[in-house]
């Protein structure tokens, strides 16, 4: 059941290398807990497909690759009712999920089609595309508290979402995501909400989850690389907030700057455009560089050691905060 001192380049998609101290799998909740117990005084790291995170270092504790399946839909709904429940085990693929859902005309994940990830890690980050995220679809998230392991039912309040953030996220070494409970609908209507996406449907009316899922996919190939072919985590800081005054500052100079009302009355910006202006779209610095049609997108051209992408991170950061006085904060995890 356990394994020790394996190396971990293929299971985080920047392909760094590093190894662990111990490695298991577990097929169920037993043994995920028999795992926790055997070594409790262990750092522990809990890992889905490995596409939100890299290594710098070894690993100096257990780390879990749950492989738990399954998708069940909840059988005490209507068939008269619009909504559908479904129960998704945490170590599902993420878009193998969404393409089970467009089949069976269940719609409320489309948007989030082409997304690399399990089901697990989808809450976590709170997974958003294209006017969508994962929040909006989420009714229960079933975890196993890794301290008591006692196993929790949290409801979608008391998964705190916010933007690419959760509980799960904030106590990361607390909570082990065992399924995910999605409330969909049958029914369907199109709400223009992204203009790539309206421009890409522009031509189809009244657009089925089909039409959108099938045009989010085109989009998301054209413009951004597939992680098999060259290493990347996608999006590699998040977009930040600034307040109404920062917006007209950069305005002045940039009147193409994107700007998105959020509460509390500040404003939410575009991390690649504010890279692109500060020249570090499609710069390379050594093995590691910007993807050249998406300045959001770190890849790895064959590198194994994640600390020169913590360098080449640093200096983005540093040319943007030189540049608009803005702190780009990182989306993905370090370790």
């Amino acid at each position: 059941m356990y394994q020790y001192n394996i190396h971990l380049k293929s299971y985080n998609s920047f392909q760094t290398e590093a190894s662990a101290k111990i490695f298991c799998e577990p097929t169920d909740i037993a043994q995920l807990k028999q795992c926790l117990l055997d070594f409790r005084e262990e750092q522990k790291l809990i890992i889905g497909s490995g596409c939100n995170l890299f290594f710098t270092k070894d690993f100096d504790g257990l780390v879990i690759h749950p492989q738990i399946f399954g998708i069940r839909e909840i059988s005490d709904i209507s068939d008269e009712s619009d909504e559908v429940y479904l129960e998704v085990m945490a170590s599902e693929d993420w878009d193998n999920l969404v393409e089970f859902c467009v089949d069976k005309g269940y719609s409320g994940l489309e948007n989030l089609s082409y997304i690399p990830s399990t089901v697990g890690a989808a809450p976590v980050q709170n997974i958003g595309a294209y006017g969508a995220e994962v929040k909006d679809c989420i009714h229960e998230v079933i975890a196993l508290d890794m301290k008591t392991l006692e196993v929790i039912s949290f409801s979608n309040a008391e998964c705190e979402f916010a933007y690419r953030d959760s509980i799960f996220k904030k106590q990361q070494d607390r909570y082990a995501i065992i399924s995910v409970v999605f409330m969909l609908k049958r029914s369907y209507t199109y709400t223009p909400k992204y203009t790539d996406l309206n421009n890409e449907l522009a031509d189809v009316d009244s657009p089925t989850i089909r039409d959108v899922r099938d045009a989010v996919v085109r989009i998301r190939q054209r413009k951004l690389p597939d992680h098999k072919e060259l290493p990347n985590c996608g999006s590699f800081f998040k977009n930040p907030y600034i307040t109404r005054e920062i917006a007209e500052r950069i305005k002045l100079e940039y009147p193409d700057l994107p700007i998105y009302p959020i509460d509390g009355g500040l404003l939410k910006t575009s991390a690649a455009f504010l890279i692109d202006r500060a020249g570090y779209k499609g710069k390379q610095l050594g093995q590691i560089g910007t993807y050249p049609k998406q300045a959001l997108i770190v890849v790895n051209y064959g590198s194994t050691d994640g600390n020169d992408i913590v360098y080449f991170k640093n200096e983005i950061q540093k040319a943007v905060f030189e540049k608009f006085a803005i702190e780009l904060e990182p989306e993905v995890r370090i370790l």
